[in-house]
């Protein structure tokens, strides 16, 4: 009975990486990791929900736009790929936050096929004050982020 697939979402091959041994610390490190991701995963879906009643995903679409965005905005699939979700979820996602004109929505003018997403004044103003606090809290959880990561860097 195979336990774990021979390939990651990215197709590659990872049978060799998996025969590798590691040390307690390797473990320990590992787990560091996980947890302070986490912690600062809840920190990030409360603060979002209760303050803005916002999902992660679209939090996480709007830092994107805030981050990534050309003068016209990105595509739906560039956002899609940004924030890892499928490209019908990323359609949902932006109409939700459409609605509620945090972002704009447009078609591509010499081809219709793509549309575009940006944020409105109001959304950026949104993801401002939610990054302002979100840089706060990972600042306060950095130290063992960066301690975890800097044990398996060896």
């Amino acid at each position: 009975m195979q336990l774990i697939d021979d390939r990651c979402n990215t197709g590659g091959d990872y049978r060799e990486l998996m025969s590798a041994s590691l040390t307690r610390q390797d473990y320990h490190s590992l787990a560091s990791l996980r947890y302070l991701l986490r912690r600062f995963l809840r920190f990030s879906k409360d603060l979002t929900t209760a303050t803005a009643k916002l999902t992660p995903e679209q939090y996480e679409a709007l830092l994107a736009l805030k981050a990534f965005s050309a003068d016209d905005g990105l595509t739906v699939a560039q956002l899609s790929e940004r924030v890892q979700v499928k490209h019908h979820t990323a359609v949902s996602l932006t109409d939700k936050l459409a609605a509620r004109k945090l972002l704009t929505k447009r078609r591509g003018a010499p081809d219709r096929r793509y549309v575009y997403v940006k944020l409105t004044a109001a959304g950026a103003k949104l993801v401002a004050a939610l990054a302002a606090a979100h840089r706060h809290e990972i600042r306060k959880h950095a130290p063992g982020m960066i301690k975890s990561l800097s044990r398996l860097k060896k």
